[in-house]
Formats: structure tokens, C-alpha cells, sequence
């Protein structure tokens, strides 16, 4: 019977108290309902009581918060904490994940989706744009890029280039007056995602001013009513990027892997409702704000890119539970204890849900040509509109940061 208690503890100890996405749906809704200071200290209580194994996932969605209130400086911090112990839990535990075998993915530490690491770093890039530090946020931007070509060209995973890193390089080399660099990542953004609008208004313009006719006639044909005029000397530019909706969550799914049946169980991303479009309207002028990245696409394709990865993981559990079942049955000289272990030990056999689920359902742009000086920005998002006031500097391109629900 000691077999089967200890057995018990090792199976069945991932209960709702250790389930971290159970723990933090206070502190979610407190965010999605835009309360950022109850939200960051119900996120401070859990940090101090959470296991190590939870560390990460508390640092993103602090960062996230920290980030959707505004507090650029502090979420940048944060998100430089998140980052660094991800680098520190890419080297894998042998130990761990022996232990995992045994149990479920849940009582390993949460080392975040190859997306949700990629989007650290497009979030500090915007942190810094906020901040007026174009070359930290290109640091960032360029770090994106970079670590998603590794992942393609070295993992060989089918993953590709995040548009929004790319438009936002574009953005940031423009207001450098860097214009080659800012026509190839706008060029770049516009090949991952071809539905982006007048988004491309920079990129025809770009490709007239470096020269490059036949990009330019190329771009002309396909874009005729895209009206791209050369700034005039005092112009400014705004760039308003709404971060909209809610990233997709993970729920479990039973896959059929040999003679295992429904034994072998991994997550998928399911989406948390629609996100429909957001209006942008500066004193007059108004604009839908185009869809450059959803990271449900890029969420489900990074996942599934792992699913074959994980099913083995899975049986391999499956294969070392009964090896301990069968030891269970020998010891005791019972082939019912042996059964009955097995059992308990799979009962615990679920797929780890944990996510990054402070992040948004889609990066949303708009972009203004304004006079300098002071301007009000509305954002209709459905059921929360919000005003900001940003200022607006000859020849340069300012970058507004939105959250929306």
C-alpha cells in the first residue's frame, strides 16, 4: 500500500494548487479589465509563493503589465530578467526530466514556446521605441530576426520572419533617415504579410527615394490608390501599433500515438474570441488599423511543429510507468497492485497549459502623416475607446503603443 501512496503523490500532485494558469485568473482579469496596479500586486503575492518551476511565466506577465500600463523603463527591466533565466532553462535538467517520465510536463519549469521568446524581444523594442532609444529598440528588433534564422535555418523548423519585427525595423531605420535599411525591413514585412493596405505607403515612397525604379513600378501597379507624396520638410509621422485582443490559450487534446490510445495527451492553442479591428482617428483623420502579425497563427504553427517531439516524450513516460507498474506487481507478488499502479501513475498523465497569456491576439498598425507639435490619438476599440496625447517632431516618426481588449 506505500507503493501506491507514494505512487499517488508522484501521479496525482498537480492539482488545481499547482496549476499556475488557475492561480493567476485573478490577476488576468484584473489586466484585461486594464486594473494594471491590482494586477501587478496579485502578481507580486504569487511570485512569492510560486515554485521555481513557475518563475518565468510570473516574470512575462509582469513585464506584459508593466508594459500595457506604460511603465516602459520598469517592463523593460522585467522583461531582461525573463529573458536572461530563458536562456538558463534552455539547458535542459537530466534530472528533470527523468522526473517528468514519471509524472506530467507540468512539474518541469516553464521554458516558454519559441514564439513567446521572440516576443521578449519585440516588446522591449517597443518598450525603447516608447523611450526615444531607437538603437536599443533596432538591438532588439535585430535580435528577433536573428534568432528566429537560427531556428530556420539550424533547427530546421517551418517557422518564418514575425512581420511586425520587420515593420517595426522599418519604422525605426526610417525615423534614423536610414532609408535603405527602412525599405528592405519594410519590404521584408510586406512579403510575410501582403495584406497590409496603406501600410505600404512607406515602402512605395522608400523605393522612389533610394531609386529603385523597379520596385517602385512593380509596387505602383499593385498599390494605385496608396497615395505616397514626398514629406515635406516640417512633416512628422506617427505610428500607432495597438496590441489587440487575447493570445491564444492552450487546452488538452488526446492524440493516438501506436498502440498507446487516448494514454498520450498534448495541448493545443484554442482562440479566446474574435479581435475584430480597431479604429484610429487623429483630430479628423481616421484609419483601420491593419493586422501585420496574429500570433494565433504563430502560436499554433510553433506548437505544432513540437507536437511529434512531444508524443514521443509522452510514450517514452508511458513505456517507463509500466516498467515501474511491472515492478510494483513483482515486489508485491500482485498483478492487481502492479495494474492499479500503473493506473494511478497515468491518471497524471497531463499536458503541460501553461502560456505567456498576457500577450495579444494580434499586432494592429496605423500611420498618420501630421504637422509638429501636440495631437489627440482615439482608439475605438470595441466597447473601450481610449485618448492619448503624443507630440509629434518635424522629420521624425513617433511610435504610440496602444493595449486593447
Amino acid at each position: 500500500m506505500l507503493f501506491i501512496v507514494a505512487l499517488s503523490a508522484l501521479g496525482l500532485g498537480t492539482g488545481c494548487a499547482s496549476d499556475y494558469v488557475a492561480r493567476t485568473a485573478s490577476a488576468r482579469s484584473a489586466y484585461q479589465s486594464s486594473d494594471y496596479p491590482r494586477a501587478l500586486r496579485e502578481l507580486d503575492g504569487e511570485q512569492k509563493e510560486a515554485p521555481e518551476r513557475d518563475q518565468l511565466l510570473l516574470l512575462l506577465d509582469k513585464g506584459m503589465v508593466l508594459h500595457a500600463a506604460g511603465q516602459w523603463e520598469e517592463s523593460t527591466q522585467v522583461l531582461a530578467q525573463a529573458d536572461d533565466l530563458s536562456s538558463q532553462l534552455d539547458i535542459t535538467s537530466v534530472s528533470e526530466e527523468a522526473g517528468v517520465l514519471l509524472s506530467n510536463e507540468r512539474r518541469r519549469a516553464y521554458r516558454g514556446e519559441d514564439f513567446e521568446k521572440l516576443m521578449i524581444s519585440v516588446l522591449q523594442a517597443l518598450n525603447y521605441a516608447e523611450l526615444g532609444r531607437d538603437e536599443d529598440a533596432l538591438v532588439e528588433v535585430r535580435r528577433v530576426n536573428e534568432r528566429i534564422e537560427k531556428m530556420i535555418t539550424e533547427e530546421k523548423k517551418p517557422y518564418e520572419q514575425l512581420a511586425i519585427a520587420r515593420y517595426l525595423g522599418g519604422v525605426l531605420y526610417e525615423d534614423q533617415k536610414e532609408w535603405d535599411s527602412a525599405f528592405i525591413d519594410y519590404m521584408k514585412a510586406y512579403e510575410l504579410e501582403p495584406r497590409l493596405g496603406g501600410l505600404v505607403e512607406p515602402l512605395l515612397r522608400l523605393a522612389k527615394k533610394t531609386g529603385r525604379d523597379d520596385a517602385y513600378a512593380t509596387l505602383s501597379q499593385k498599390f494605385p490608390d496608396v497615395a505616397h507624396d514626398a514629406l515635406a520638410p516640417g512633416d512628422g509621422q506617427l505610428v500607432v501599433v495597438v496590441e489587440a485582443g487575447l493570445s491564444p490559450e492552450k487546452q488538452r487534446a488526446s492524440r493516438d500515438y501506436g498502440d498507446s490510445g487516448d494514454l498520450i495527451e498534448v495541448p493545443v492553442y484554442r482562440d479566446r474570441g474574435g479581435t475584430p479591428p480597431v479604429r484610429v482617428s487623429v483630430e479628423g483623420k481616421a484609419e483601420r488599423a491593419v493586422t501585420v502579425t496574429s500570433l494565433s497563427r504563430v502560436a499554433q504553427v510553433h506548437l505544432n511543429d513540437r507536437i511529434g517531439r512531444m508524443l514521443a516524450k509522452q510514450l517514452a513516460g508511458a513505456v517507463a510507468k509500466a516498467g515501474v507498474a511491472a515492478g510494483v506487481g513483482a515486489l508485491t507478488k500482485s498483478k492487481e497492485l502492479g495494474v492499479l499502479a500503473f493506473l494511478v501513475l497515468n491518471a497524471g498523465n497531463q499536458p503541460d497549459l501553461r502560456s505567456w497569456l498576457s500577450l495579444p491576439a494580434e499586432f494592429q498598425v496605423a500611420r498618420f502623416r501630421l504637422p509638429p507639435g501636440k495631437h489627440t490619438v482615439q482608439v475605438d476599440a470595441p466597447g473601450r475607446p481610449t485618448t492619448h496625447l503624443v507630440e509629434v517632431r518635424p522629420g521624425r516618426v513617433e511610435v504610440l503603443v496602444v493595449r486593447s481588449y
